[in-house]
């Protein structure tokens, strides 16, 4: 059984993992997930969907959350790099609407956990980027919820790409911090 090194960030419950890599001239081996090892740093959470996205460079995805039935993700990427980000949205939080990033890639196999009452996305930095995550709830398209990229109260300092940011619909229409504030069921414990 393989161990991970679990990184904790300045907001609380936000923390990168990086899992044992058995490497040699043939390539690689790791454990991405492992029940028993997460239990035992305290990761007791449980995953009951995983997704895959594609995307090409300049793609930003986010920041995303549900408003009701929230999901924690544990993300990592599997070909290419991202700017990964998780924002909290917990009411009553110390560092409520702060951020925090870290570069995921094929090369470095770090993982990012994003608990529930967090906000979540990333900007595609290399030619494409396959990413995944582990999700601790269902996607329920209904309460599909989010909050603007570039909202100059969270401030987030996304990495320049040379390429065009390329955003959704949705994305692009995504309400601003302060108009989220009291509406949010997300509380600090």
């Amino acid at each position: 059984m393989a161990d991970i090194k679990v990184i904790e960030t300045p907001i609380e419950g936000l923390v990168v993992i990086e899992p044992q890599v058995f490497g040699d001239d043939r390539g690689y081996f790791m454990e991405t997930y492992n029940k028993e090892v997460f239990n035992d740093h305290g990761l007791d959470m449980e995953f009951i969907q995983d997704n895959e996205s594609k995307s090409k460079k300049g793609v930003l995805r986010g920041l995303h959350f549900q408003t009701e039935y929230p999901q924690g993700k544990l993300v990592r990427v599997t070909e290419g790099a991202v700017w990964d980000v998780g924002v909290d949205l917990r009411e009553g939080s110390p560092t409520y609407g702060q951020w925090y990033g870290v570069e995921l890639s094929d090369d470095n196999k770090k993982m990012f956990y994003i608990p529930e009452g967090f906000a979540h996305g990333f900007l595609v930095l290399s030619d494409e980027a396959k990413f995944n995550y582990k999700c601790t709830n269902l996607y329920h398209p209904e309460f599909d919820g989010g909050v603007a990229f570039d909202d100059e109260e969270i401030g987030i300092e996304w990495p320049e790409v040379d390429a065009e940011i390329l955003l959704s619909d949705k994305d692009r229409k995504q309400p601003k911090l302060k108009d989220l504030k009291g509406k949010l069921k997300f509380k600090y414990e």
